[in-house]
C-alpha cells in the first residue's frame, strides 16, 4: 500500500517580508452560477432592505416620541380638569379671594404684618453722609464689589420717604 499525502493548502512562504501567492488563492475559488446568482440576491436584499429598517426605526422612535407627548397632554388635561372642579366649590374660591386679593367679609377687619422679620435680618440704619471728603485706605474697586454684594443679599427694602416731611404725623389704625 503506497500512502498518498494530500498537497499542502498553503503555499510556502519565502522568507522576504511574507509575501502569499494570490493568484494560487483564487485559484482554489471555484464560482458557479448558482453561487453567484444568490450572491446577487443577498447583495440586493441588503440593499433593498437596509432602507427600510432605517425607516421602521425612525417611525418608531417617532410614535415614541409622540406617546410621551400624548401622555404628558392627558397629565395636563386631568390637572386642569382637578383645577376646574376646585375653582367650582364655592369655599375654595372664598379662600382664595381672601389669600390672593385679601378680600374680606363684611364686618372683618383684617391686619397686615409689615417687617416681620426677625431682628437679625432687618437691615442696619445707616449713618449720616458727611458733607466733608475723606480719604479712605481701601481698595475702591473691593468695596464696590462689597457695596452691589451687600444690595443683593439684602432681606427687605426701605421705602424712601421723599415728600413726606419728618413732622407728619403718623396714621393709627382705627378699629
Amino acid at each position: 500500500m503506497v500512502k498518498k499525502t494530500a498537497p499542502p493548502s498553503r503555499t510556502p512562504r519565502s522568507a522576504g517580508r511574507g509575501q502569499i501567492d494570490v493568484r494560487g488563492w483564487l485559484g482554489g475559488i471555484r464560482l458557479s452560477g448558482f453561487m453567484v446568482i444568490m450572491l446577487s440576491l443577498v447583495v440586493l436584499a441588503a440593499f433593498v432592505l437596509v432602507p427600510t429598517i432605517g425607516t421602521y426605526v425612525n417611525q418608531r422612535q417617532q410614535i415614541a416620541a409622540l406617546e410621551a407627548a400624548v401622555q404628558l397632554s392627558q397629565e395636563e388635561v386631568t390637572a386642569l380638569e382637578q383645577e376646574r372642579d376646585r375653582w367650582s366649590d364655592a369655599a375654595y374660591i372664598t379662600t382664595q379671594a381672601r389669600e390672593r386679593l385679601y378680600y374680606v367679609k363684611p364686618g372683618e377687619v383684617v391686619y397686615l404684618v409689615d417687617n416681620d422679620l426677625p431682628p437679625e435680618d432687618l437691615p442696619v440704619e445707616q449713618r449720616e453722609v458727611s458733607k466733608t471728603l475723606e480719604v479712605t485706605r481701601t481698595d475702591w474697586m473691593a468695596q464696590l464689589v462689597s457695596s452691589v454684594t451687600e444690595a443683593g443679599l439684602a432681606q427687605t427694602v426701605v421705602a424712601p420717604t421723599i415728600g413726606i416731611p419728618d413732622d407728619a404725623p403718623t396714621p393709627t389704625p382705627t378699629e
